[in-house]
């Protein structure tokens, strides 16, 4: 059932609680990527806050001295290359997770303004080249003056 300028949906396997109870079971913070994320930067002998609540979107990583804020989004919830697969999901999904990128670009668009280098890493990076993905916090640490350590 499809009418003009609502999604074609390919339906969800699980019946509405079950998905209800599944979703309400992620983690919003402490996931698997941020996990990788914090032991490469332990292992780099790197000090950092997480989740710092002053700034907007709560960067996973802060770097306060350097001023660089790290996010590592997971793909799902952040909606990469949302446009080829956003057809599988309900309206809800897709309102949803069309709010959170509008949000990521606000809250970047406004760190930046306020002077932070902003990071941004996708789950899959992560789990493609993790090394390349601490490269690039280290390199966005050692632009500013206080940010080696």
């Amino acid at each position: 059932m499809t009418q003009a300028g609502s999604q074609q949906h390919r339906g969800d396997i699980l019946n509405v609680e079950k998905r209800s109870a599944l979703m309400a079971r992620i983690k919003g913070k402490d996931t698997g990527p941020e996990q990788m994320m914090d032991g490469l930067l332990r292992g780099a002998c790197r000090r950092f806050e997480t989740h710092a609540g002053d700034l907007l979107g709560r960067p996973d990583f802060v770097f306060r001295r350097a001023k660089v804020a790290v996010f590592v989004d997971g793909d799902f919830w952040h909606g990469w290359r949302f446009a080829t697969w956003r057809i599988r999901f309900s309206e809800g999904w897709d309102a949803k997770i069309s709010a959170n990128r509008r949000r990521d670009v606000r809250n970047h668009a406004r760190l930046r303004r306020s002077g932070w280098i902003v990071v941004r890493i996708w789950e899959h990076q992560l789990n493609q080249n993790p090394e390349a993905c601490l490269q690039r916090v280290l390199c966005a640490t050692s632009r500013r003056p206080g940010g080696a350590k």
